[in-house]
């Protein structure tokens, strides 16, 4: 039997938020990705293999946080909620096993019968009102449930339910406030505990409209409405949260050592949440290119140390909401401008590139199920035919459709870490071999 060696590779993601889009008559019935002039994400396309990354099944769109869980190895395991991780990334310390949402101040009108939401909070210009707003609600128990504040931004904060155990009710919060207005919460049918969950979403009901009441006679928003302004008064939750504290780590779920370089307190409280190593670099909208430079830069630097690596760039996410096709594509190709080190770094990792969701720059849609390019070069890899990078082209690649909860075991196998069934090496079924099984004890 000849001798193995050790040809283990690290693993760096890249994902361009909101990459995947719609075509748009404007580019020629092309998307932006497919329009867009990438010279350096069409020669990873040549050197490596391709396909789209449709996050969860064609059609269903999803969040950026919930893809991110299933491409980070964590689709088996219940998802804790975005309040908690925001609270993490902005260095809060959201507890375990207690309940929390996402609470924000919104101002609301009365339309044939139902309350409309209206304006948020204005970032830093409303921050005093804000905290003078939240502090009137606090200080209220109801049925031994004890209600917590933990500031996030100006007019958003993390509600902690202590007691009341649940965390299955519905959100109250209209995220696509064009069509809903604010809604009642109610006990979620697949509730571990039906009869505590509906208990709770009554309790929730009752303190939400306490605090309107408090909202709407507050001395702020009467001075705010004398100076024109809109008074902030409605309380809203959402993002139902629960930190396990049972919860894996990165490096157990996945038998990798993670890191990631992050922008925002979603991706800085992911990373804490699971022990990952982080490096935060401000985002700078106004340099695609060098913001994405700088990003790889630092991912280089962690790949020499650890054996999974994220990336997130946010510019393309914001240009599709935007409704801009034309400003979406020069963002997708001032990124690419950035991406001259990925065939580089090609050649000692696997490299992958795609998106963890579409965000259309056309029509009314936050997010959508539509598919977004994927690629991944390594050393030693056999390239498929695809030259292009862009949604149409990579549909023709080897990889076909991945969901999320592909991509990890894709790459870990390209990587020459794939775990091997019928192996057991420690208590987890890790995505990854396990990089540092615990040895027996020799004395």
């Amino acid at each position: 039997m000849s001798r193995l060696i050790d040809d283990r590779l690290p693993i760096l993601l890249v994902i361009l938020d909101g990459l995947g889009d719609r075509a748009a008559p404007v580019l020629g019935d092309r998307t932006p990705c497919e329009a867009a002039r990438t010279p350096h994400l069409d020669a990873l396309a040549t050197r490596g293999v391709n396909g789209v990354h449709v996050p969860f099944g064609p059609g269903r769109s999803t969040s950026s946080e919930h893809a991110h869980w299933a491409l980070f190895g964590f689709g088996d395991v219940p998802f804790p909620g975005r309040a908690a991780i925001e609270a993490l990334g902005v260095g809060r310390q959201p507890p375990s096993g207690e309940p929390m949402f996402h609470l924000a101040l919104r101002s609301g009108r009365l339309e044939n019968g139902v309350l409309r939401l209206g304006a948020r909070a204005r970032p830093g210009e409303d921050a005093d009102d804000c905290a003078r707003l939240f502090a009137a609600l606090l200080g209220r128990d109801v049925e031994g449930v004890r209600f917590e504040l933990l500031p996030l931004r100006t007019g958003e904060c993390v509600l902690v339910a202590h007691g009341a155990v649940t965390r299955d009710v519905s959100d109250t919060d209209a995220l696509f406030d064009h069509l809903h207005p604010w809604m009642r919460p109610h006990a979620l049918p697949e509730a571990r505990e039906p009869e505590r969950a509906a208990w709770f979403a009554g309790l929730l009901e009752r303190w939400l409209l306490e605090s309107r009441r408090i909202l709407l006679g507050h001395e702020v928003n009467a001075r705010r409405r004398v100076a024109g302004l809109p008074a902030l008064d409605v309380a809203v939750t959402k993002w139902a949260s629960w930190i396990d504290p049972r919860l894996p780590s990165f490096a157990l779920q996945t038998g990798l050592r993670g890191a990631a370089v992050t922008d925002t307190a979603l991706y800085r409280g992911l990373a804490r949440l699971l022990g990952m190593e982080l490096v935060d670099l401000r985002y700078d909208a106004a340099d695609p290119a060098g913001d994405m430079r700088r990003r790889l830069a630092a991912a280089a630097g962690l790949l020499a140390t650890h054996d999974f690596v994220h990336v997130h760039v946010k510019a393309t996410d914001e240009a599709g909401h935007t409704k801009r096709p034309e400003y979406k594509l020069d963002v997708i190709e001032a990124t690419d401008a950035g991406c001259e080190m990925l065939l580089e770094l090609g050649s000692r990792a696997v490299v992958a590139v795609t998106g963890d969701h579409a965000s259309p720059s056309i029509g009314g849609l936050l997010h959508s199920g539509d598919p977004t390019p994927f690629v991944a070069a390594a050393p030693g890899l056999r390239p498929d035919a695809v030259t292009t990078f862009g949604e149409r082209h990579a549909l023709a690649g080897e990889c076909g459709r991945l969901a999320a909860a592909d991509v990890l075991p894709y790459l870990a196998g390209l990587a020459n870490r794939p775990f091997f069934l019928g192996h057991r090496p420690g208590a987890a079924r890790s995505v990854a071999l396990p990089g540092d099984p615990e040895p027996m004890p020799t004395n």
